[in-house]
C-alpha cells in the first residue's frame, strides 16, 4: 500500500479527475492510498469524491483501523501503516443527494451511520474489500442493516479477486489472498436492487429515488425516536 501512496494532488487524482469531467460523471474513489505529513512509514485510507468538473468535494480518511488476529489465521495490522481519521464527512448535494461518505471496516459501527443519517446523509457509501469468510457471512446482512437502520441507500462497491497471485507463487507462500465481492445497491428498506457477480469486474446500475428516502423517513419517523439522552447517560447500575 505504502509503495502505491501518492499525495491528492498525484498523478492518479488528476487521471480521475480526467476522467469526471470527460465524462461528466460523479466519482466515489475509495480507498486511495494517500500520502500523509505523519512521516514516511503512514499513509491514510482515503475515500475521494470528485464532481463532473473534475473537482474534488471531499477527502474523508477512514476512521476505523482494521486490526485484528483470525484465530488459527492471519494477523492485521492496519494501524502499522495507516493513520486514522478523526472526522465524519457528509457532502450535501443537491444533484445526487447528501452522501454520507465510508470505508470498508467502518461498516461494523452503526454508531458512525446513525451519526451521518443525524448530519443529512441520504446514500451512505461503502467501499469494501472482504475477506471470503467474513464476506460470505456479514457483507450483505451489515449493509442491509445499515441501510434499514438509517432509511438510506447504500451503495457498496467491493474488490473481487486474488490479490497478488502471482508473487504469492514465485514466493511460494501459499494460496493468495481473495477477497468476495460482490458489490450491492441496496434500497432504504434492505432490497439488494442491484449486485454484481464475484467472477470478473462488472458495472452495477440502479435507479436512486431520493422521495422514497423522504416517504420513508416520514411513514416510520425512526430517528426522531432515538434516545441518545439515555443511550449516552450513567445506568443506576454504574452509579451504584
Amino acid at each position: 500500500s505504502k509503495a502505491f501512496a501518492q499525495k491528492l494532488s498525484g498523478d492518479m487524482l488528476k487521471r480521475y479527475a480526467s476522467l469526471a469531467k470527460k465524462h461528466k460523471l460523479y466519482l466515489s474513489l475509495g480507498g486511495i492510498q494517500e500520502k500523509v505529513d505523519d512521516g514516511p512509514d503512514k499513509i491514510a485510507n482515503s475515500h475521494v469524491i470528485v464532481d463532473p468538473e473534475g473537482q474534488i468535494l471531499c477527502n474523508y480518511r477512514k476512521i476505523h483501523l482494521f486490526d485484528v488476529d483470525v484465530p488459527n489465521g492471519r494477523s492485521f495490522r492496519e494501524s502499522s501503516f495507516t493513520v486514522a481519521g478523526k472526522e465524519l464527512v457528509v457532502v450535501k448535494n443537491d444533484e445526487v443527494g447528501n452522501l454520507g461518505v465510508s470505508i470498508c471496516y467502518d461498516v461494523r459501527f452503526p454508531e458512525m451511520y446513525a451519526k451521518l443519517r443525524e448530519r443529512g446523509a441520504q446514500l451512505l457509501l461503502i467501499p469494501a474489500t472482504f475477506a471470503m469468510k467474513t464476506g460470505m457471512a456479514h457483507w450483505e446482512i451489515l449493509l442491509r442493516s445499515r441501510a434499514i437502520e438509517n432509511q438510506c441507500y447504500v451503495l457498496a462497491a467491493a474488490q473481487s479477486g486474488k490479490h497478488n497471485a502471482k508473487r504469492y507463487k514465485e514466493l511460494k507462500k501459499g494460496p493468495p489472498r481473495e477477497s468476495y465481492g460482490n458489490s450491492c445497491i441496496i434500497d432504504p428498506w434492505g432490497t439488494v436492487i442491484a449486485r454484481a457477480s464475484n467472477d470478473s469486474p462488472c458495472l452495477v446500475i440502479a435507479k436512486i429515488d431520493l422521495a422514497r428516502v423522504g416517504r420513508m423517513r416520514l411513514a416510520m419517523p425512526v430517528s426522531e425516536h432515538r434516545r441518545p439522552d439515555i443511550y449516552h447517560a450513567t445506568s443506576a447500575a454504574e452509579k451504584v
